[in-house]
């Protein structure tokens, strides 16, 4: 298969990033990346030997893949116009503003038979990817994604910028439907929500209390799940996967020894990995792990908090 043509929409913060990765790939040509900023797109452009274009438009229909790495106000239509013109979509998360809106690039992707990913990065972290499959699911989940005030992206709220992550983890995890929702927080800093707690009830019976926050004194991202005879953390921050389950032997008189298996990942390129994972997608025309569908359900649920919230 010749080299993908790839390009970069967005060069801002995490764009300039996704650029650097595809051009770092020998399987993909970065031929251009975009930006309404003249010279933010030519500083990418120049850095990777691509072409420097501020209208997104013009690459319609000249490329095989994109990165879709603008404000999430966009992400509907920009992903739109790319998946009808045939390109293969990765666009950040959240997937659009709203279900109407995935729904429509979910049904485009589906007709054109193309790869739709989401940009749910921590799906690549180390430690979630050593975690495996579960065969016993859990009953209990609790999660902290705690973060220090960033005014880059005030322009949705935390349930939408961090605890979007935790959500699309645990719909994965415990792959039930949701059945009730309680939610609570309250602006700081912003006019939005700044930090959220929701208790999610699914119909498995699992149970997951969710907590995010942007306005801490420090970095945590945490996930502790609680199974049948085996308890589980994750400590995304750390790269550290923590296993305590009974053991064969005994702790008292009839009560199992507790035996804990403890994995610390080295530190990974979280980001490359994702787009590796879409570029060979693409290529063998298997289905993402963070599919359109599940970035849909992903910010449904969010929205359903976001709700509950106002």
């Amino acid at each position: 298969m010749s080299k993908l043509k790839c390009a970069v929409i967005g060069t801002g913060y995490l764009g300039k990033f996704h650029a650097e990765k595809y051009a770092s790939l020998d399987d993909c040509e970065l031929v251009a990346v975009v930006d309404i900023n003249e010279q933010a797109a030519k500083e990418v452009a120049e850095k990777h030997g691509a072409e420097a274009l501020t209208d997104y438009q013009s690459l319609l229909g000249k490329v095989d893949a994109v990165s879709i790495v603008v404000p999430t106000t966009l992400h509907h239509q920009v992903s739109k116009d790319f998946l009808k013109a045939g390109a293969h979509v990765l666009v950040e998360k959240p997937i659009t503003v709203t279900v109407e809106e995935a729904d429509e690039l979910i049904e485009i992707a589906k007709e054109k038979n193309l790869v739709l990913q989401v940009g749910h990065l921590e799906r690549f972290n180390p430690a979630v990817l050593g975690l495996g499959e579960l065969e016993d699911k859990p009953i209990f989940i609790e999660s902290h994604r705690l973060s220090p005030f960033n005014p880059r992206a005030n322009d949705v709220s935390v349930v939408l910028d961090l605890m979007i992550h935790d959500i699309d983890i645990i719909l994965a995890i415990v792959d039930s439907e949701v059945d009730h929702i309680e939610a609570s927080g309250t602006a700081v800093l912003t006019k939005g929500t700044d930090i959220a707690n929701a208790r999610l009830t699914f119909k498995s019976g699992c149970v997951a209390n969710v907590t995010a926050s942007r306005i801490s004194m420090k970095m945590e991202r945490k996930m502790r799940m609680f199974r049948p005879n085996s308890y589980i953390s994750i400590d995304f921050q750390n790269r550290v996967l923590t296993k305590h389950y009974a053991g064969e032997g005994e702790m008292f008189p009839g009560v199992p020894k507790i035996e804990t298996d403890k994995s610390v990942f080295e530190n990974g390129d979280a980001l490359l990995e994702e787009i590796k994972h879409f570029v060979g997608c693409i290529k063998t025309g298997e289905t993402p792990d963070v599919s359109g569908e599940a970035g849909r359900r992903a910010l449904a649920t969010a929205i359903e908090i976001t709700k509950l919230l106002q």
